[in-house]
């Protein structure tokens, strides 16, 4: 089984973490893991950094991007090989147009922390609440964050388990001490995103490939106190909804010539 920290944020593509991605894959070889994914929130810049600088290392970068929606919360979506959306580095697109998106160009989408901090957990917002059987177009359920809850965990592996969806697990890590708390298990081997697309693709239809997750919760700190206050929540809301409508516009056109690519 190969391990992977499928939650990873660097300095390069998300503006709360302070994590050089040289020093994630680092960190993460010691600790025994064969992989990570990058999720930087609505960018490529980190992955990009390390193609850039390091191409031909042996340990396992996998793309990846975490996704702010309009009205869901953060997803966590892997493109195939050689597919770029530059509509994916504007954050603010609603959910279902996103999920559809995605499956057009072949890549896959899943919740991320779907029952954590108010502001980014999908479950949490109307969308879903009114709407539960759209998690059957997504292809995972992340599982386990290592800076959510035990009973968030708790409550997504159910999702995961209710849905029959391939789960993964993340340190959702934005400082260095909370890098490696969480992990996922493949017994594929995963060295692309599509070799990583395949592998749940194949775990969703029950075959022999295995996919499995786990990790320790971090717990409460002061960042995350204040992550969850009301005066946080809604005012990253409507930040969040705010500069989707503004991004609209160029979004659509991205989205458009995108597709016309394709």
């Amino acid at each position: 089984m190969l391990k992977f920290d499928m939650h990873c944020h660097t300095r390069y593509g998300s503006i709360d973490a302070k994590i050089r991605i040289s020093e994630y894959v680092e960190m993460l070889s010691i600790k025994g893991y064969d992989g990570m994914l990058v999720t930087d929130h609505d960018s490529y810049r980190g992955y990009n950094r390390w193609k850039a600088e390091n191409p031909d290392n042996n340990f396992r970068v996998i793309r990846g991007i975490e996704y702010d929606t309009r009205d869901a919360g953060h997803f966590i979506i892997i493109l195939p090989d050689g597919v770029h959306l530059k509509a994916l580095t504007m954050r603010g697109m609603k959910v279902e147009k996103l999920v559809n998106l995605v499956h057009q160009v072949g890549g896959i989408i899943g919740p991320a922390h779907p029952f954590g901090t108010r502001s980014s957990s999908a479950m949490l917002f109307k969308a879903l609440k009114r709407n539960r059987t759209l998690v059957r177009e997504f292809d995972f359920i992340e599982g386990f964050n290592a800076c959510e809850t035990e009973t968030a965990n708790d409550l997504s592996q159910l999702l995961a388990k209710d849905f029959n969806k391939p789960m993964f697990g993340g340190s959702d890590s934005h400082d260095y001490e909370y890098v490696g708390m969480g992990y996922t298990l493949f017994s594929d081997d995963i060295y692309s995103c599509d070799d990583l697309i395949s592998a749940v693709h194949k775990t969703s239809l029950n075959t022999d490939s295995l996919i499995s997750c786990g990790g320790i919760v971090r717990g409460e700190t002061l960042k995350s106190k204040h992550a969850h206050a009301f005066y946080s929540v809604y005012a990253f809301i409507a930040y969040n909804f705010s500069l989707g409508m503004i991004y609209s516009p160029l979004r659509q056109h991205r989205v458009k010539k995108s597709l016309e690519h394709k």
